[in-house]
This record gives C-alpha cells, sequence and structure tokens, in this order.
C-alpha cells in the first residue's frame, strides 16, 4: 500500500521567532484509552509479521506443501512490511530516515488543512444542500415539541429572565437619558408625525377599534354620576335664582341628573347614537386634517417640539425608566413571580403552535432557509477558513500524535489486511508458478 500527497510543496521550515503553537485539548481519559486501544492493535498487527517470520524461517528450502507454506509467509511479511511503512510514513518518517513523502501529516500540516477547508466548504457549505438540510429537518416542528414541554419552556424562560436581568442592571440612568437627548429627541423631532397621526387615527376608525374605548368612557361616566349624585344635585341647586323657591330647585337638579342618566345610557345602547355619530364625524375631520391640512399639521409640530423641548422632559423620562426598570428587574428575579409565570405559559404556548400549525411551520422553516442559505451563499469561505486557521495554529508534532491517536487504530488494520491478504497473494502466485513449471 503507498499514500501519495496531493500537494508537494516542501516542507514548512521552523521559525526560531514564532511564538508557540497551542496544543491541541483533549480529554486526558479518553485520551488514555484511545493509547491503550492503540498499542494493543499495534502489538496485534506486530504480532502478525513476528508469526510471519518464524514460519518463513522454519519452512526455509522446504519442498512439497511447506514450499506452499514458505511462500505463503515470504508474502505476508512483505505486505506487512510495507503496509506498516505506509501507515508510518503518515505520522513519522520509519526509522527516522529522511525518506521523501514520509511524516505527511507534521510536515504538511497547513496543506491538509486548506485541502480539507477547500473539500468542506465545496462539499458541506452548499448552498443547495444547507437548504435541502434545513428543511429535512423540520427545526420549526421540532424546536415547537421541545418548547411545549413545561420543563423546557421554564428553562428557556429562566435563560430569558436571566439575560434581561443582566441587560438591565448594567443600563444607568444617565446613559439612557443620553441616548434620549442624542438619538431618540433629535429623530422624533425631524419626523412629521401628522400624518402618520392622521393614518393611524383612519385606521382606527375604519376597524372600529375607538368603540371599546367609548364604551369604556360611558361606564366610567355613568359609575362617576352614581357615586356623586348628590354632588351633582347640589351644583345644580347652588346655581339656581335664589327667588326660586328650595323644592323647584331639588326637582330641577333631578331632572338634570336624570337626563343626564339617560343620555348615557341611550348612548350605550344604541351604536348609532347621534353623539357616537358626531363623535365619529369629529375623528374623521381630524384625521383628514392631520394627513392634509398644513395648518392642523403645523400645530401639531408645534406641540410635539414644544414637548419635546421641555425641560422637564428628561427628568420625566429618567424617573419613568428607573420605575419600569426596578420593577422588572424585581418581577425578572422572582422565579415565582407574575412575569415569570406569563413568560413560561406565553412559551409554551408558542411552543404547541409552533408544534401544530403546519402554515407557520412552512413559513418559519422557509425564512431559516433563506437566512442560513445566504449565511452560505456570502460566506461560506469565511466559515470553512476556520479549520485552516486552527490547524495553522497547531503543533505539528502534538497534531500529529493526537491524530495518530484518534485513527491509529483503525489503520493497523491495513497492516493486519496487508499480511493476510500478502499471504494469500503468496501462496496462488506459488501455486501458480508450481503449476506452469
Amino acid at each position: 500500500m503507498s499514500v501519495a500527497p496531493t500537494r508537494t510543496s516542501a516542507p514548512e521550515p521552523a521559525s526560531s521567532t514564532a511564538p508557540a503553537s497551542p496544543r491541541l485539548a483533549g480529554s486526558a481519559e479518553a485520551d488514555e484509552l484511545r493509547r491503550v486501544r492503540l498499542r494493543r492493535m499495534k502489538a496485534v498487527a506486530t504480532a502478525l509479521l513476528v508469526v510471519a517470520a518464524v514460519i518463513y524461517l522454519v519452512t526455509l528450502n522446504q519442498e512439497g506443501p511447506l514450499g506452499f507454506v514458505n511462500a505463503a509467509a515470504e508474502a505476508a511479511m512483505v505486505g506487512a512490511l510495507a503496509d506498516w511503512f505506509a501507515v508510518t510514513a503518515l505520522f513519522r518518517r520509519p526509522l527516522g530516515l529522511p525518506i521523501p513523502h514520509t511524516a505527511l501529516i507534521p510536515t504538511r500540516k497547513n496543506q491538509i488543512g486548506e485541502s480539507l477547508q477547500e473539500f468542506v466548504a465545496d462539499n458541506f457549505l452548499s448552498e443547495d444542500i444547507v437548504r435541502e438540510k434545513i428543511r429535512q429537518a423540520e427545526v420549526t416542528r421540532r424546536v415547537g415539541n421541545w418548547l411545549a414541554e413545561a420543563d423546557h419552556a421554564e428553562r428557556v424562560g429562566a435563560e430569558l429572565a436571566t439575560a434581561g436581568h443582566g441587560v438591565l442592571s448594567v443600563l444607568r440612568d444617565d446613559d439612557v437619558a443620553a441616548m434620549l437627548e442624542q438619538v431618540v429627541v433629535p429623530r422624533a423631532a425631524d419626523i412629521p408625525v401628522s400624518p402618520l397621526a392622521g393614518g393611524l387615527l383612519d385606521g382606527i376608525l375604519d376597524d372600529g377599534a375607538h368603540r371599546r374605548l367609548v364604551d369604556l368612557l360611558i361606564d366610567e361616566g355613568s359609575s362617576w354620576l352614581e357615586i356623586n349624585q348628590d354632588r351633582i344635585m347640589l351644583l345644580v341647586t347652588e346655581q339656581a335664582p335664589g327667588w326660586t323657591p328650595q323644592w323647584v330647585d331639588n326637582r330641577i337638579a333631578r331632572r338634570v341628573y336624570d337626563e343626564m342618566q339617560r343620555w348615557l345610557t341611550e348612548i350605550a345602547g344604541d351604536q348609532q347614537h347621534p353623539a357616537r355619530q358626531a363623535l365619529d364625524d369629529l375623528l374623521r375631520r381630524l384625521a383628514r386634517d392631520l394627513r392634509t391640512d398644513p395648518e392642523t399639521q403645523a400645530k401639531v409640530e408645534a406641540i410635539k417640539i414644544r414637548l419635546l423641548e421641555h425641560p422637564e422632559l428628561r427628568k420625566a423620562s429618567i424617573a419613568l425608566w428607573s420605575t419600569v426598570r426596578r420593577m422588572l428587574i424585581e418581577a425578572l428575579a422572582d422565579p415565582e413571580g407574575e412575569l415569570r409565570r406569563r413568560m413560561v405559559t406565553a412559551l409554551v404556548d408558542l411552543g404547541n403552535r409552533l408544534g401544530r400549525d403546519k402554515t407557520l411551520q412552512a413559513r418559519l422553516d422557509s425564512y431559516a432557509e433563506d437566512v442560513i442559505g445566504y449565511v452560505v451563499r456570502n460566506y461560506a469561505g469565511e466559515l470553512a477558513m476556520v479549520i485552516s486557521e486552527t490547524v495553522q495554529r497547531w503543533d505539528a508534532e502534538d497534531a500529529s500524535r493526537r491524530i495518530e491517536l484518534h485513527v491509529g487504530r483503525d489503520l493497523q488494520f491495513i497492516r493486519i489486511n496487508g499480511t493476510v491478504v500478502g499471504a494469500l497473494a503468496g501462496l496462488v502466485i506459488h501455486s501458480v508458478a508450481v503449476l506452469v513449471g
């Protein structure tokens, strides 16, 4: 057996000024086990060579059947020695002799790393291959099924809470204030809010989302009237003329209060009430003016600028941020808190949806394919370059020893097979020679 390198460049010269290459890391226990198994296989292969040599010497110059045994033993030694040389030449110079094209791994380490880099980039970091693997992996479904389990969701929630707690803890009030003053406020001042507000208001009116707010205001108004009935009636009677009798004032106040309650009740029970329509018309006009009327837009922008330039804005923003941050930190730090429980529940719900919704799975898997495909298409070379750069940093002799430690045991089977196949080949050749001679 012979091994030929793919490149013929000269061995790399050693530099006395170069920094020492890092040694490869590994588990001491696992390495010791590999070392024992490698020695055992080397002993087996060497023992076969010794057995073949002994048989050859014992049967030397013998005729008849022993001649066949002698020929087989001779060929077995040749095969064993040839494959020993081939296997040894990968990792070191056989017998320490400076034979060309030996010690391939320590002398051609960088070229091997570059070849491995090209092989990985061409055969593994291909966009089509990666997309197909992502498609077959069903990443979204698997992630969803994993996340749907409460223990996994709690684990993810704990990691998210830890990360959020860390981020909130390192943010200082001065940094937030500086970001507001230097980034947020100038950007907000440059962005016209009137067209955006007008479009948003139009969308709210088209969807009828404001009706719930109107219903809430009406309910709160009715509750307020019930709670403050005496105060309202007193306010009406106090505004009455002094010459009217008290009982007349009381009846008028009672009538005003009842009419207010009736009016709110009518509005609450009728979605087409004129008051509701009047409010919708008012909001529609406001939305149109925000989008098209220069005067209204100028007023809104002036209000925005005054608000942004108000000296109390910084203090109010910092105070609000400090309160929110403190509350979030306390909530994230409590494993039994409401925020953590809701986070876990949301993660479980998300996992269930990811695991069952085929349409969502297909969409997210498609996004993952696009992202990974883009990365591979544009950065496959840089990703694969990690291999060659890592190999270049290895110490040559240490890399050779460790590679032999990992694959050397399997390579000893080449020596064993060479011994057996050589013996069979020698036997066949001798048999043919006897038959024809």
